[in-house]
């Protein structure tokens, strides 16, 4: 493998893992907005109260993935 294939290999990497977490902290993010408008209406409380935790569990989540070092 020469120089510039393996650069691009090493940068496609780091892409990767870093796509992967800010996708979770995205989804997560939105969850968490959306779980807050529901629970301030008194219908959907207890809905936007599971939504709300979830978006923080898949928020937190992806801030503190584990690195994935596995060499194939």
């Amino acid at each position: 493998m020469n120089l510039v294939t393996r650069s691009a290999h090493d940068a496609g990497e780091i892409v990767g893992r870093v796509l992967g977490r800010a996708a979770a902290m995205i989804v997560g993010f939105a969850m968490i907005v959306l779980g807050v408008g529901m629970a301030v209406t008194i219908v959907m409380l207890p809905v936007g109260i599971v939504t709300l935790l979830l978006g923080l569990l898949i928020f937190i989540g992806g801030i503190f993935a584990p690195e994935d070092q596995s060499e194939a």
